[in-house]
């Protein structure tokens, strides 16, 4: 029951959840995870330099010990020499205990430069590490703008898709589609039409295009008479084509 439970509020969130945060979440956790690396990587190659530094002062050591062991031995000579026996006891004493440093140096040396060596190949190893993990951080956010331009086209694709199905599908109860709503107009246009025909062809139309016909007729005679009186030609007449008179009770005066 609990990993049902688990299973079923995993699909919930994953399905509530916005793409671009959880995006953006996978890439703070991997830049997180790279600076991580990094300061591993950094403290590695602080041992690694730490270690020059002890071998270095270790040969530094080592060089000044083998010097003061070889002067021990020559002043010891020069004094058995000189017949200093006291002298020469000393300075021996002297360069037995240069020689016991000496030994306890070198065994010193030979630890340190195994160690630099180990230090360095880890330090190298981290630098590596580094350097691939930031090519992979590098290519998850060339990703990231490649998966959000994606998901911007997506996101506009379904709004274009939701905007298509409302064209041909009902929205709701209260408002009609674009179909229902050309179907309406279309039939009072249909409806209009069919009165305009029926009008046409009643008797009272027919008795407007008689009047109208009346007064077309009655309008050309009083421009004929206006035009004689003033001794013009009618449009469309030759020149020289004498005007027919008006004959007495035509036109309006009729």
């Amino acid at each position: 029951m609990s990993r049902y439970l688990t299973a079923l509020l995993t699909g919930k969130f994953n399905e509530m959840a916005d793409p671009k945060v959880q995006l953006e979440q996978a890439l703070i956790e991997a830049q997180e995870q790279h600076r991580r690396l990094t300061e591993q990587a950094a403290n590695v190659i602080a041992n690694q330099k730490q270690a020059e530094l002890r071998l270095n002062r270790a040969l530094q050591e080592l060089e000044k010990v083998n010097g003061s062991a070889r002067k021990a031995v020559m002043m010891a000579d020069e004094a058995a020499k000189r017949g200093d026996a006291a002298k020469a006891a000393e300075y021996t004493r002297a360069a037995e205990s240069f020689a016991q440093r000496l030994i306890s140096v070198e065994k010193e040396v030979e630890d340190l430069k195994a160690l630099s060596l180990a230090a360095a190949q880890a330090s190298d190893q981290a630098k590596g590490a580094v350097s691939q993990n930031s090519m992979a951080l590098q290519k998850k956010l060339a990703e990231r703008q490649k998966l959000l331009s994606q998901l911007d086209q997506a996101k506009m694709q379904e709004q274009m898709n939701t905007a298509m199905a409302s064209l041909s599908q009902t929205i709701g109860q209260d408002v009609p589609s674009l179909e229902e709503v050309r179907d309406k107009i279309e039939q009072r246009y249909s409806k209009a039409l069919g009165h305009a025909e029926l009008q046409g062809e009643s008797v009272e139309t027919r008795m407007l295009e008689v009047e109208h016909a009346q007064m077309d007729s009655e309008a050309q005679a009083r421009l004929s008479e206006i035009r004689s009186q003033l001794g013009l030609a009618a449009p469309g007449e030759a020149e020289g084509t004498p005007t027919p008179e008006v004959q007495p009770g035509s036109g309006s005066a009729s």
